[in-house]
């Protein structure tokens, strides 16, 4: 499997699909030995995507040093650079949406056009859910409460009333956990990218981008609320805002999210 030295850790990546370059950024924990992963999905039919695990997780390496938003964003530029992607389309999901926006302001030369879904700019636009407040948990303690407010709509009335589902889903869950389980360093890594994600905050330099911005979530989200969303809405100057039938994986529950992300990708909106 590909890897390559990106300043001073190894990073894992893989590229699939042909067309347009799309560069895309995983969220929290985000792991491509998990399955779908964002070459499961129909942008493989329009796009050569490129993705990597990120720093402290999956099969990149995972110092035990602190992590910063910066770091992240000159991660993705210098596997950009190793890799001779000069220009590209950049889509970042949750963690990812946060390091694309640090990515998108640093490196804009490199942005064709900018998705960011799910995600928060943190400062005065509001921060996603706190999961460096989380603590210990067990594996199925964590996962319920993970679908508890990932969905608004399965709140604690909804489980009691769909045991069957809620358990399928704790049980899909925990097994996302498993991927990886006992490497070496894996623990540190999550939390090592979790205190990166707690200092994130792009808010006033927001209207620094100017490239075309398509901005998405679903209506559900209780990791990244829609009211985040519009506060970036409101901050950058060419973007389009679109809220989706979902949760926080809304892309995954409404099936028109990834038809409007690839038109916007192909200047079709």
């Amino acid at each position: 499997m590909p890897k390559i030295k990106v300043g001073d850790i190894q990073v894992y990546y893989e590229i699939h699909g042909t067309g347009p370059r799309l560069f895309f950024l995983n969220g929290s924990g985000g792991d491509l030995r998990s399955k779908p992963n964002i070459f499961d999905s129909p942008l493989l039919e329009h796009f050569e995507i490129l993705a990597h695990d990120q720093r402290g997780l999956g099969q990149t390496e995972r110092p035990d040093i602190p992590y910063t938003m910066m770091d992240y964003a000159a991660d993705a530029n210098g596997l950009l650079d190793a890799l001779g992607w000069d220009r590209c389309h950049v889509f970042g999901i949750s963690f990812g949406g946060m390091v694309a926006q640090e990515f998108a302001l640093r490196y804009a030369s490199r942005v064709e056009r900018l998705v960011l879904a799910c995600t928060s700019s943190g400062g005065a636009g509001g921060d996603s859910y706190p999961l460096h407040e989380l603590g210990i948990q067990s594996a199925e303690d964590r996962a319920a409460m993970l679908i508890g407010f990932s969905d608004t709509r399965r709140d604690a009335t909804w489980q009691a009333a769909n045991p069957e589902e809620f358990q399928n889903l704790v049980d899909l869950t925990v097994a996302s956990f498993a991927v990886g389980a006992g490497e070496p360093g894996r623990e540190i890594g999550a939390r090592r990218q979790i205190e990166a994600r707690a200092a994130h905050n792009t808010y006033d330099r927001l209207p620094n981008l100017q490239m075309p911005v398509f901005l998405c979530g679903g209506r559900y989200d209780g990791v990244a609320p829609a009211a985040n969303l519009s506060a970036i809405h409101k901050q950058v100057p060419h973007a389009n805002l679109e809220m989706f039938n979902g949760g926080h994986l809304f892309f995954l529950h409404d099936p028109q999210a990834f038809e409007r992300i690839a038109a916007f990708l192909k200047d079709d909106l």
